[in-house]
């Protein structure tokens, strides 16, 4: 770690003290976590400290951690065949068309929701990550740090929008990427891979309208190939070709 991340975590320590719910410090980077409740007060001396100056606010992003750390693919199997097909359903947003039977359902994930702020000092030539867990995952409520920077009115719009994150506060938390009347929050990882519904024109009635989406479902897992491993060398006539190896479909 460098010296700079490592005196920036340090005040952080010395200064927001119980403020902060955890500190790190990897590749460089400084990740500080805060309690909702403390977050404007947290925000406000970030900006306004000297030491920190954190006066630019670059991005506010959403995370869903529904499934976190855990996967589909079961690569201690891979053979020389080819890699596991990866249809154990083992995360959310899979096709329930496809898998059936095979959807496992999950123990509910706690601290699902969280909003990431991504904070820049030119004076100070450092940055800053601040992370907010929403206490209540069926509801998630964090509050808005408009009134620190201007600049979180579009990017808490688009969390609120992907993820469904609201930002308490917030004076016009409208959608911002998905139609008005569109269902659900793409970026949640239970949202289904097809989507719920789609826009199509509709000649009779002249205008546009929604109807349950008619993609057909199917699994999205490349179908690996690979030529048959041949043991031993074959002779081949002078002058003729050598047929390639005849190939195995995955398992």
């Amino acid at each position: 770690m460098s010296d700079t991340s490592t005196q920036l975590a340090e005040h952080l320590q010395d200064r927001l003290g119980e403020s902060l719910q955890d500190i790190t410090v990897a590749t460089g980077e400084v990740t500080i976590e805060v309690a909702p409740e403390n977050l404007i007060e947290v925000a406000t001396q970030l900006r306004d400290t000297k030491e920190f100056g954190f006066e630019i606010l670059l991005d506010v992003c959403g995370v869903d951690y529904l499934n976190y750390g855990k996967d589909e693919w079961a690569t201690e199997e891979t053979s020389g065949s080819g890699f596991s097909r990866g249809v154990e359903a083992q995360t959310a947003g899979r096709l329930r068309a496809v898998t059936g039977d095979l959807v496992v359902e999950q123990p509910r994930t706690p601290r699902r929701f969280a909003s990431v702020m991504h904070l820049l000092s030119i004076k100070n030539n450092q940055r800053l990550r601040v992370r907010i867990y929403a206490p209540d995952d069926g509801l998630p409520v964090i509050p808005s740090v408009i009134s620190v920077w201007s600049s979180a009115d579009w990017y808490e719009r688009e969390a609120f929008d992907l993820y469904g994150i609201l930002y308490a506060g917030h004076p016009d938390l409208r959608r911002l990427l998905t139609d008005y009347g569109f269902i659900g929050h793409p970026f949640r990882k239970d949202f289904p891979l097809s989507g719920n519904v789609e826009v199509i024109y509709d000649p009779e009635k002249q205008r546009v309208v929604y109807q349950p989406v008619s993609i057909e479902p199917r699994v999205l897992v490349p179908k690996v190939i690979r030529a048959a491993k041949v043991t031993e060398p074959e002779t081949v006539a002078a002058g003729a070709a050598a047929e390639p190896p005849v190939a195995e479909p995955a398992e």
